[in-house]
């Protein structure tokens, strides 16, 4: 299929993989990030700078007309995982530096015109009253947003997460389940610690050490409240035989039979990222690359349904 599609925000590239060679045209302005997607993509003309400097023009000069535009714009503004967030919703997306960024998409998806957009974030991003806000902006450029909510472990992702993709098209991956992977599964057949890409052991304070040596499954390190007072806990220690819980950039596990935090290489596995994918920067920026992705087989899916929608337009 001669389709061609813009990753805005691409990240470690999680999304990209979903939609493999069809991908021509990238923007990421982190340099660690830039140098993992090079790596990882090198038939894609990547744009390595501010999302707010690249025009549609630019993107047409370079690759033609563009198809399909994805991306998963920041979703710090958003989360209720954010204690900083703003109170006002309207304000994370209007006064927010980085919550204007989704304004950023926007603003291609107009440019480019393509037959279907695709923008990824937590749910929040549509909440009442910014649900409605968004449909008038995407209204305004000649494009519907259906909010599609999806639960990766559905559809095989061998770890939960909940998301909304807004797309002009429905996103409708019925027949398209998958039974995930327990963890015990997902982590088997690694080589040992140091013997694959980012596949090294995370060192840990000898205080810490002690602390993960005497937790059971379940429990775990740390804990914090949200924005809405809600308890979240970090350095959890993974149950072998159920799934992973949500990972997110700050995300570290416990690995359920060694007295160790999960190294990138594992947790990218939990993230349904193959083992070839390889993660630059200082590791707390390959932890980040892996829990701010789409998890690239939820984003296979999701492509499938794409160009099974492009026939239809």
């Amino acid at each position: 299929m001669d389709v061609r599609v813009l990753d805005v925000f691409a990240g470690g590239g999680g999304f990209s993989i979903g939609f493999g060679e069809t991908v021509k045209a990238a923007i990421e302005n982190h340099p660690h990030v830039v140098k993992t997607y090079a790596h990882n993509f090198p038939w894609v003309c990547l744009f390595p700078e501010d999302v707010k400097r690249v025009s549609g023009r630019k993107i047409l000069e370079a690759v033609g007309e563009v198809d399909v535009v994805i991306g998963g714009p920041p979703c710090e503004p958003f989360t209720s995982m954010n204690r900083k967030r703003k109170k006002d919703p309207l304000d994370r997306l209007m006064s927010d530096a980085q919550g204007r960024l989704v304004l950023e998409f926007i603003r291609l998806v107009n440019e480019l015109k393509p037959k279907i957009y695709v923008m990824e974030n937590v749910p929040e991003l549509v909440e009442e009253p910014l649900g409605d806000v968004l449909k008038e902006l995407f209204k305004r450029i000649g494009y519907d947003a259906h909010f599609n909510f999806l639960e990766a472990q559905r559809y095989g992702v061998p770890s939960r997460r909940y998301r909304v993709f807004i797309s002009n098209v429905k996103i409708d991956l019925c027949g398209m389940e998958e039974k995930a992977k327990c963890v015990e599964e997902t982590l088997k057949g690694l080589p040992p610690l140091g013997e694959a890409p980012n596949h090294n052991l995370v060192k840990v304070g000898v205080v810490r050490q002690r602390k993960i040596a005497g937790l059971r499954w379940g429990e775990a390190l740390f804990s914090f409240r949200d924005s809405l007072n809600r308890v979240h806990r970090n350095w959890v220690r993974l149950h072998p035989k159920k799934l992973a819980p949500t990972i997110h950039g700050k995300s570290r596990f416990i690995h359920p039979y060694e007295d160790r935090l999960l190294t990138v290489r594992e947790q990218a596995r939990l993230m349904s990222f193959p083992d070839n994918h390889v993660f630059y920067g200082g590791i707390d920026s390959q932890f980040d690359q892996v829990g701010e992705a789409v998890p690239p087989l939820l984003a296979k899916k999701i492509a499938q349904c794409a160009f099974i929608k492009l026939n239809e337009i």
